[in-house]
Order: structure tokens, then C-alpha cells, then sequence
């Protein structure tokens, strides 16, 4: 499984264990890290620029050959906190940075004074190729099986568009579950994949074994998509709950939407009323179960080690 990710990591199999909010920790990625993966972490996952520098240090002391770790960086206007993590990264150091939900033009200029490699999540070919331009190591080509904030292209299309015009490595993130599916991404043209879902039911995730039973419990066809996290489609698992409150922004949410001055001070309030259910459903028993989740939790009958599930994406 030798790619040009693997070469550019320095890791022994191409897949990164993708960045989940609330669910990866340093637990993880040492796991990951140790299987000869490469694993990232959201910097919005700490609280405090202490919490992110004690695990940036807590990795590097971990860190064992071929394996590799990073963080995923949001790195548009509405993340306050977002200049003063990619100083702290830059400074202490990891491997790679993931950015989302912006321009990563400042985010690559830091990062690569540091020596840090940057990956940039896209959704289609026009970002894929501002993104290179900047000066992007790699494309994370987010596709429409993906968890969380999804794209709208399927696997194929996507990768053998983003590699029929881009000239810098493409990662697949999205609809991964065993090693078939990897094979099926790296024909394609893919020089690794970004797997987030399958690793929700692992032994070393912080979150509730609630959570973690529901993506075994649960399949692909019970994965839907809602408005009523972040003001931006996301995917989750349809719980009762879920089915009882709908997965549309409602009425006055809509009118407001589409008010020039005012809808982004909606999706603001939204994303903080949506960020709170989920982190609550995440971390303690709730009724209020809104649990993200991507299809590939179809490949997932039971809670096992991350070096376990590894196993399944690689034999």
C-alpha cells in the first residue's frame, strides 16, 4: 500500500485517521500512530492553548516510525481562536495541518516556515485548485459519503476529477469502511484515504459507549442529513430524537437565512445551540441523542481498539 502519501508522511499504510470534533483525542492518534497510520486531531477539541500544547507535546513523546500526527485547523473568520493555535502548532511542531472551512493561504505561509506540511479539505474542483495554487501539500477530497459537513460528489467523480487536473497528491475522505473500500479509492486515482466514522467505536474515543454503540447498532441507511446542527447540512444518525425534531432549519430560521444582514447572526446562534446538543450527547447519557456520524459505520459490529479497526483497513 505504498503511495505517494505514505512517502510524504512517512507512514506504512496510506490512511489518515480523520479529525472529529469532540471524538479524537491523543489516546487515538498514539493508537493510530503506532498502527503505522497518520492521525489528526480538531484544534477546536481543546479548550485552553494549554490543553492543545500539553497533547502536541504528548504526541511528540509517543511518536514511533511510521506513524504520523497533525491537527485540523478551521481557519475562517468565525474560529477567534484560530491565529493563536496555528502559533502554538507551528511552534511546538507536528507532522501535517488540515485546514477547513476557509482560506488556507496564511495557514500554509506558517506552516511551511515551520517545516509542517499542509492538507487542504475541498469539496470540488474549483477550491481543489485555488488550494494548489496557494501552495497546498495535499487535497482532502471530501466526498458525498463522507461524515459531518459533507460534499456532494460521489468518490469516483471526484477523485478522478481532482486527479485528472490537480498535480499534488489527492486523499479520499469519505466512505471508507475495510480495505476494499481503500482499494476502490486508490484505484481511482487516490493516494490515501481519511477514515473518521469507523473510529467513533473505538475503545480509546472520549465519547459516550452510547454513541459508540449506535454506529454498530445503526447502518448507512439510518445516516441523514440535518439543518438543525450548525445552519449547514450535516450528517447524523437518525435517532428517535432526531426523528422528532426534524432534520429542517425551521420557519423563521428560513426567512431569516435568507436576510443578507441577519443570516449570519442566525447560523451564529445556530451553530452554538447545535454545538452544545451534540457535545452533550457526546460526552453524557441524553435523550437529546444528535450523534454525527458518515455510511461507513455500515462496516462497524463492534467496539474494538483503534489498532483492531486499523487491522480491518489494511487486511
Amino acid at each position: 500500500m505504498t503511495t505517494t502519501l505514505t512517502a510524504l508522511l512517512k507512514i506504512k499504510y496510506p490512511i489518515i485517521q480523520a479529525p472529529m470534533f469532540l471524538v479524537s483525542n491523543v489516546d487515538m492518534v498514539v493508537e493510530a500512530m503506532k498502527s503505522g497510520i497518520a492521525g489528526c486531531i480538531p484544534a477546536l477539541n481543546y479548550r485552553t492553548l494549554e490543553e492543545l500544547k500539553a497533547a502536541i507535546k504528548a504526541l511528540k513523546a509517543a511518536k514511533v516510525a511510521g506513524g504520523s500526527f497533525g491537527f485540523n485547523l478551521i481557519v475562517n473568520k468565525s474560529n477567534v481562536k484560530y491565529k493563536a493555535q496555528l502559533e502554538v502548532i507551528c511552534d511546538l511542531g507536528c507532522d501535517f495541518i488540515i485546514t477547513s472551512l476557509g482560506s488556507p493561504e496564511e495557514t500554509i505561509k506558517q506552516a511551511h516556515k515551520a517545516g509542517i506540511k499542509v492538507f487542504c479539505d475541498v469539496v470540488d474542483l474549483k477550491f481543489a485548485q485555488k488550494v494548489e495554487r496557494l501552495g497546498a501539500d495535499a487535497i482532502i477530497a471530501v466526498n458525498n459519503q463522507a461524515g459531518g459537513h459533507r460534499g456532494t460528489i460521489s468518490p469516483k467523480d471526484l477523485i478522478t476529477n481532482l486527479v485528472a487536473e490537480c498535480d499534488i497528491p489527492i486523499i479520499s475522505a469519505g466512505g471508507v469502511g475495510n480495505k476494499k473500500d481503500i482499494d476502490i479509492m486508490l484505484s481511482y486515482g487516490a493516494a490515501g484515504v481519511s477514515v473518521g466514522s469507523p473510529f467513533i467505536a473505538s475503545v480509546e474515543a472520549g465519547v459516550t459507549n452510547e454513541y459508540k454503540q449506535a454506529c454498530v447498532d445503526y447502518g448507512a441507511k439510518d445516516i441523514v442529513m440535518t439543518e438543525r446542527i450548525s445552519g449547514t447540512p450535516c450528517t447524523v444518525i437518525n435517532t428517535p430524537y432526531v426523528k422528532k425534531i426534524g432534520t429542517k432549519a425551521t420557519w423563521l430560521e428560513s426567512v431569516l437565512n435568507k436576510h443578507k444582514i441577519l443570516k449570519k447572526w442566525v447560523k451564529m446562534v445556530r451553530f452554538s445551540i447545535g454545538m452544545r446538543a451534540t457535545e452533550k450527547a457526546a460526552k453524557k447519557a441524553t435523550y437529546k441523542t444528535v450523534w454525527v456520524a458518515g455510511p461507513s459505520i455500515e462496516q462497524t459490529t463492534e467496539i474494538l481498539p483503534v489498532k483492531d479497526i486499523v487491522k480491518r483497513l489494511i487486511y
